[in-house]
This record gives structure tokens, sequence and C-alpha cells, in this order.
């Protein structure tokens, strides 16, 4: 058994565990996906780089897109002034984000195209 995602428009609606046979039966545009994929990574179950095959960039998940001219699924983009990394599929910020074990916590203010400190949590 594996994953698919239904993707209708570039966006996937669904996700489902089946054998190919059922899913070649079915109406609409399904494409494999694997929960082991994250950033273009193959993950072993220890969450570590296994060196196995990735497969689409990212585990495809509801509201996600799929870019068929790269083969890869992506989320939805979190801020306007971010960018998809063209290799792992990840939206990153224009400014990098402050180590939030050493400094606090910081959330992202897109007027400010900047990470805000929030506090340290303590």
């Amino acid at each position: 058994m594996s994953h698919f995602a239904k993707v209708e428009d570039g966006i996937v609606v669904s996700v489902i565990v089946a054998d190919q046979e059922f899913v070649d039966a079915l109406e609409g545009t399904w494409i494999q996906t694997s929960y082991n994929t994250h950033g273009n990574v193959h993950l072993g179950q220890d969450d570590e780089p296994d060196g196995g095959i990735a497969l689409r960039k990212n585990f495809a998940g509801l509201g996600h897109t799929y870019n068929s001219t790269a083969d890869g699924f992506h989320s939805p983009e979190p801020f306007p002034s971010w960018s998809l990394n063209s290799t792992t599929f990840f939206w990153e910020p224009p400014v990098e984000k402050p180590d939030n074990t050493k400094d606090g916590f910081y959330e992202w203010d897109e007027d400010a195209t900047d990470w805000v400190f929030i506090g340290t949590g303590g």
C-alpha cells in the first residue's frame, strides 16, 4: 500500500492509502506521495536520512500545491515575501530566523519583513 494525493487544479484535495490498482480505477488525478520524504530527502524510521529515494520533494498534505514541472509537493505560501527553495520545496524567509533555543522566541512580521522577538518562554 502507498499514499496517493488527489490533485485538482494543482491543489491537493485528498490523501489516501491504497494499492495502485485501486487508484488506477478512480476518477481524477492521483499522484503517489511518500510520508518518508521531507525536503527532498528520504528519511528512515529515526527521522534521519537513510539514503532512500525521495519521492516528489515532500509528503502531500491537504491544501498543498503540486508542481507538475518540478514533480513536487509544497505547502501553501506562508507570506508574500518568502520564496520557495527549488531543491527542498520549503518556503524560506528573506531573513534567517534567530536561534530560538539561544535567544528566545521569534515570529515573522510580514510588514517589517523580519523576525520579531516575542519572549523567552520562561
